[in-house]
């Protein structure tokens, strides 16, 4: 398998330069993952997740606590509706399994962005806080703020990193150019206005800040021919899809990314793309556990995935969700269809003037 280690982009010469880079920069998503013709067709070894992170102390408000429960899963109460997917333990479980992933995949970095000595980062859509706590160690000296509609963020963490409960998608409040580094990740299923958060971030970097957006592209790919036409995963993305446009979000809209950073007016945008195999069929052992992860984060949470966007913009009622599920779940552990989702990666800088 040729070598796909994870470059760092190349740092910014100039903030104000307005002749970007290459607008894609590409890690392996031209190079085909080698399959494993040993890997059992229905595989299901174990996994492991990502315990690390050191915890000291500090809280976030009890007065947002509220949550609302359908379909035998929990929701957020703030801007209730505004988020398709549960926040009970099991999703919570699955977003840092999500994390455990990215981080593998981009060779144990956090981020791609060139930064130097942060003083102020804010990660949007932060969940359990997991990237935030893990960057508060990363830069001690840092003060990282995470933003969710949840408050299920652990109550001992770094005493350099805080919470907040806040909507992304409100206006925000934040002094303009107080931020060295906004990250987002893992939001194209949330968010409906890509180009006002563009923009508020713009705003609220300050100048020579960075943001980075690390999204999947919910499309499943293949590259040997073995993914069909009739594939149950692919036919649950699509239906996801479908179920996510009918409340007003594109879970696509993540293609957009470099265009609204260069709209907005961020300089030295650059994009890497990843593959992100899904299931224990390739032979390279580090894409092997990735694609377990990818598996399992699929898995484990079909239903939390399926009853929003289904039961709300499909329609459907929850037990033909269900129904419905069990083809997907043997779709999911057949190792003989080598499929993957791309992973992009895009940073842009605020210029100095």
């Amino acid at each position: 398998m040729n070598d796909t280690a994870v470059e760092p982009f190349p740092t910014a010469a100039s903030p104000n330069s307005n002749a970007y880079p290459e607008p894609l920069t590409v890690t392996n998503v031209d190079t085909a993952i080698e399959a494993d013709p040993t890997a059992a067709p229905d595989a299901d070894d174990g996994y492991a997740t990502d315990t690390s992170s050191s915890r000291v102390s500090t809280s976030i408000s009890s007065s947002v606590r509220d949550y609302t429960f359908e379909n035998n899963r929990r929701y957020h109460k703030f801007r209730e509706g505004a988020y398709n997917f549960p926040n009970d333990e099991p999703e919570q479980d699955r977003e840092d399994m999500k994390h455990a992933m990215v981080v593998n995949l981009c060779n144990g970095r956090l981020h791609f962005a060139p930064l130097e000595n942060p003083q102020k980062i804010l990660d949007i859509g932060t969940g359990t806080g997991i990237w935030a706590i893990d960057m508060g160690d990363e830069f001690p000296g840092a003060g990282v703020l995470g933003i969710d509609l949840s408050p299920i963020q652990p109550i001992w963490i770094p005493p350099n990193v805080s919470f907040m409960i806040d909507d992304a998608e409100a206006n925000w409040t934040h002094k303009p150019g107080s931020f060295d580094y906004i990250h987002i990740r893992h939001m194209t299923s949330s968010i409906k206005d890509w180009p006002k958060l563009m923009s508020q971030a713009y705003t609220t970097l300050k100048p020579g800040g960075w943001i980075e957006l690390q999204e999947l592209r919910f499309i499943i790919m293949c590259d040997d021919g073995t993914l069909t036409e009739d594939d149950p995963v692919s036919g649950f993305i699509k239906n996801v899809r479908k179920g996510l446009a009918a409340v007003g979000v594109d879970l696509l809209a993540m293609e957009k990314n470099s265009t609204n950073l260069q709209a907005a007016g961020f300089v030295n945008v650059n994009e890497k793309i990843f593959k992100v195999p899904l299931g224990t069929w390739p032979r390279d052992p580090k894409m092997k556990t990735i694609g377990l992860y990818n598996q399992y984060i699929i898995e484990d949470g079909l239903q939390g995935i399926a009853m929003g966007p289904f039961t709300r913009g499909l329609q459907w009622a929850p037990e033909a969700v269900e129904l419905y599920l069990m083809g997907v779940r043997k779709g999911l552990r057949n190792s003989r269809v080598h499929s993957y989702y791309p992973f992009h990666a895009v940073i842009g800088q605020k210029p100095l003037s």
